[in-house]
């Protein structure tokens, strides 16, 4: 399994942390065989939940300039028109992603372009699947100009639990479809601003992997 830089520092605290209690646990009470055995099952158990959490797999992405690639695994819980205030500011179709702390948390980018634009904003922690997170929560927007100068917006959305969001590009860098753009810690959301003549390929519910499947198909 491949762990994600994000997760290394992490990982190092909890064991340590996680060794620490088991060992004072030892100590303060020897004769406590069932104490001691807890100890070790629950630390392990709590580690590797951790653990997979910060999984990085490798991903095949079919690149096509047409298609819109999820950018994050997770479920599908918006598919709807509505505006976008910050930057696009028009009409669009948002396709929102959920991701639960079971997923991989990498976000990759949509299309192959550069990007264009993007605003990193402070904000609140209110559930990820809560509708007013989009505007209210910590969030970071991105703007991405696909080779034909159609513009897809994405935004990654902290959750109750997600507390830090990263992101790795810069404004006029290029990206291609599937390479991975920012990382956001434990529960979160991520919502597209596509055009309102994309064909949407996916429904309420669906499965999404990050890097493979394809949301909506672009008109040419």
């Amino acid at each position: 399994m491949t762990i994600h830089k994000e997760g290394h520092g992490i990982l190092l605290k909890i064991g340590l942390l996680v060794a620490v209690i088991i060992f004072a646990g030892f100590k303060m009470y020897p004769e406590l065989r069932i104490l001691h055995g807890a100890l070790i099952i629950s630390g392990a158990c709590f580690f590797f939940f951790i653990l997979q959490f910060f999984r990085s797999p490798k991903r095949t992405t079919v690149y096509n300039d047409n298609h819109i690639i999820a950018p994050a695994d997770g479920t599908i819980v918006v598919i709807e028109e509505t505006d976008e205030p910050e930057y696009l500011h028009d009409r669009r179709k948002q396709v929102s992603i959920f991701m639960s702390p079971l997923n991989v948390h990498s976000n990759r980018s949509p299309v192959n372009g550069f990007i264009k634009y993007m605003k990193y904003h402070e904000g609140l922690y209110l559930l990820a699947a809560h509708p007013k997170s989009s505007t209210e929560n910590e969030r970071n927007t991105v703007v991405f100009e696909n080779t034909n100068g159609i513009q897809v917006l994405v935004r990654q959305i902290a959750g109750a639990m997600a507390r830090k969001i990263r992101w790795y590009v810069k404004e006029g860098e290029e990206m291609k479809q599937g390479e991975e753009f920012g990382f956001i810690r434990f529960g979160s959301r991520v919502d597209l601003f596509l055009p309102l003549d994309a064909e949407i390929k996916v429904g309420l519910d669906d499965k999404t992997v990050g890097g493979e499947t394809v949301l909506a198909v672009l008109k040419s």
